[in-house]
């Protein structure tokens, strides 16, 4: 069983607080006791999660709220019991960052066998379709975890 869960995307303001949100939810709705982090590459340390991301969060029962962008380091590789990534150049951040960290490092779209693309500075209906995307294999990890 893994304990704890960091997702990784590049500005950690779109795709990984959604993905830790929504991984904490339904974990706890599970009755797992799992603690959810999330990171950037190319954090934009600080700031929320960008307000389109959470309309469409909020649309789907889901508050963003208190989300603050971190740059990913290996304190949190070093941390987590398994990362989940989003992209091929986010795989290879994680690793080249922290070799350590290959052995627990999977795509979150590793079940449905897909990279989830960046949505930042696109429309809604983009936001729509990658918070679809997260959530779908969110469910999917739910089921293996």
């Amino acid at each position: 069983m893994f304990e704890k869960i960091l997702t990784v995307c590049t500005g950690n303001i779109c795709r990984s607080p959604l993905a830790e949100f929504l991984l904490r939810e339904r974990l706890a709705a599970a009755g797992k006791k799992v603690e959810v982090r999330s990171a950037g590459i190319g954090a934009l340390v600080g700031h929320p999660a960008d307000d389109t991301t959470q309309d469409v969060a909020r649309k789907h029962g889901t508050a963003l709220d208190g989300h603050r962008a971190q740059q990913l380091d290996t304190e949190l590789t070093r941390w987590a019991d398994l990362i989940l990534v989003m992209e091929k150049h986010h795989f290879d951040a994680v690793t080249d960052l922290d070799p350590t960290a290959r052995g627990k490092t999977f795509y979150l779209g590793h079940w449905n066998k897909a990279e989830i693309p960046d949505p930042y500075r696109r429309g809604e209906d983009v936001h729509e379709e990658v918070h679809q995307a997260i959530a779908g294999a969110v469910e999917k990890w739910i089921a293996k975890l």
